[in-house]
């Protein structure tokens, strides 16, 4: 399944407290509930003002209606064409 990194423009992200951060992972998940198994939330990365998400799903269209459902922008969605680590060196 493609992969995608989705960035959101959230001022001041960075001092979202974990009780913020819990609601908003809550209602990601109820919306990915009602979407069904095609999509699915891998991990997020939290900046000063903006989020990174890590998507699995199968088109970018999906990644826009998770983001509309759940009233998160989604400013960039960008669909991961190589994956490399540490390993990629050896």
């Amino acid at each position: 399944m493609p992969k995608f990194v989705i960035e959101r423009e959230i001022p001041d992200a960075g001092k979202l407290t974990p009780d913020q951060l819990k609601s908003i992972s809550q209602t990601s998940c109820g919306v990915l509930d009602k979407m069904g198994t095609k999509i699915q939330w891998v991990q997020s990365y939290v900046t000063d003002d903006k989020i990174y998400c890590i998507y699995n799903a199968p088109n970018e269209e999906m990644v826009r209606e998770h983001a509309r459902q759940g009233g998160f922008p989604a400013n960039k969605i960008s669909r991961v064409g190589t994956v490399i680590d540490p390993t990629t060196a050896e």
